[in-house]
């Protein structure tokens, strides 16, 4: 129970203390910082760079490349999935069908529905965690829903607060703002966390669907392995780093944007090394890349959709990204959808912390 509480308490003051104490020390004004709901704009997004734009492609290519020509190997040795006729569940047509209703009425407007309109969004998403469970349900017979029942609600609050503290680091680079309605700060809280609420559902529950992939399997169990020595060194280096980087993030939002997908990985995963725990990239020294991986897709997998259905819905948002704002697929620039690949894996490390924290009742 310590550890854990340890862990939190330390990645929330850092996450909401140290970015306002940057700004503080340099005489920002804090108050537009925490004005509630967000719709000032304040920061100024520097303008394309081809400079910046090829170094991003070529690092996200270096990372990407590596992991497509193990698979196509993998695919041309065995090109077979493991896959079991389970029949696919009643919930999941269920899911189906309220999910294309809700799409239907998220990129129209009858006049019917105006009322309506701006809430489409917790529909889609919760269709969303009922077909993905069910699709897992196809593959081997069980899912996260019917198996682990306790975790499984547990993730909607916490995915709730979870997403709350990237909302609140947007407030220092305002990469993306919200557009199409306005609510008062009661109904934007509410009607957010809702909305907030249905995050890491979706991301756990697309890993646990990938993993049963045999191409995963086969291809990322033996890939190479991956070993850092002097681990507790480097983990306080990274400690350093995120809390170097959080408290210039609002000072210098241009350069630094990329640690509001990245800090809270910086944070936790350090700490469990220093406390001796198992953490997300354990197995990566043995070339065991599977949670990895799966973690990281399944969230640039949600991602799409989230990006998709956002395209023609009232309530949306849109974004400002400084140096690759181009390319756009749907709101969102062509290199920004990198940034959903280390958002998984936090999702993966919150989700590993909620499995092993004292205070929940189901054995992991």
């Amino acid at each position: 129970m310590r550890s854990f509480l340890v862990k939190l308490f330390t990645l929330i003051v850092m996450l909401l203390g140290l970015p306002l104490l940057g700004i503080a020390l340099t005489g920002l004004p804090i108050r537009q910082y925490l004005e509630f709901p967000p719709e000032t704009r304040y920061v100024s997004h520097a303008l394309f760079s081809w400079i910046a734009f090829t170094g991003y492609c070529l690092f996200i290519l270096s990372m990407v490349i590596p992991l497509l020509i193990r698979d196509m190997q993998n695919r041309r040795q065995d090109g077979t999935d493991r896959f079991h006729a389970y029949p696919f569940p009643w919930w999941g047509w269920l899911g189906v069908v309220t999910g294309l209703i809700a799409w239907i009425l998220a990129w129209t407007r009858f006049t019917w529905f105006a009322g309506f309109q701006r809430h489409t969004f917790t529909p889609l998403w919760l269709s969303f965690v009922l077909v993905i469970n069910a699709l897992t349900y196809r593959r081997k017979g069980h899912c996260m829903m019917l198996d682990r029942p306790g975790f499984f609600l547990l993730l909607f609050p916490t995915s709730a607060a979870f997403w709350w503290f990237f909302e609140y680091l947007n407030r220092f680079v305002q990469n993306w703002h919200y557009v199409g309605v306005h609510f008062s700060p009661w109904e934007y809280f509410w009607y957010a966390t809702l909305s907030f609420s249905t995050v890491l559902p979706a991301v756990l529950g697309s890993r646990e669907w990938i993993l049963e992939s045999s191409w995963i399997e086969k291809g990322l169990k033996g890939f190479f392995p991956l070993k850092f020595s002097r681990s507790k060194f480097l983990s306080w280096g990274f400690l350093l780093l995120a809390t170097a980087g959080l408290a210039g993030i609002g000072v210098w939002p241009n350069f630094l944007f990329p640690l509001l997908w990245i800090s809270p990985l910086l944070i936790i995963i350090p700490l469990q090394i220093l406390m001796g725990e198992k953490h997300i990239l354990c197995d990566i020294a043995q070339g065991d890349w599977r949670l990895v991986i799966s973690s990281a897709l399944a969230a640039f997998f949600c991602g799409w959709f989230w990006e998709m259905w956002n395209y023609y819905s009232l309530a949306k948002w849109e974004y400002s990204v400084p140096f690759v704002y181009r390319y756009l697929i749907f709101e969102m620039p062509i290199l920004g959808y990198a940034g959903y690949l280390p958002f998984g894996l936090e999702c993966a490390v919150i989700g590993g912390m909620l499995e092993r924290n004292p205070f929940y009742p189901e054995p992991d």
